[in-house]
């Protein structure tokens, strides 16, 4: 399967937020077509999994404002459904 546009600017954003050492952008789209919020692009839905230092000594919700915030408009703009797993290594 091939990266979309949207997958390719996720990943290349925090990338740059968070050096993390484990990243995975994971496109749930298919499994929504159809459902609410479903907008056609085969890029409405995803999962990141994120392992980062910077999550080191941070509770699971400011974690996950962290990565809302590196990903500026997509979240609610451009993306409906996000879920985040972040954590620091090690953990």
């Amino acid at each position: 399967m091939t990266k979309g546009p949207i997958q390719a600017e996720m990943e290349a954003l925090l990338t740059a937020a968070f050096s993390p050492t484990h990243l995975a952008v994971i496109n749930d789209s298919a499994k929504h077509r159809g459902h609410s919020g479903d907008d056609g692009s085969g890029e409405s839905h995803f999962t990141v999994e994120i392992e980062s230092a910077k999550f080191a000594g941070v509770n699971r919700v400011m974690r996950q404002r962290m990565v809302n915030k590196a990903l500026g408009d997509l979240p609610g703009e451009r993306v409906h459904a996000l879920a985040i797993k972040a954590r620091a290594p090690g953990e």
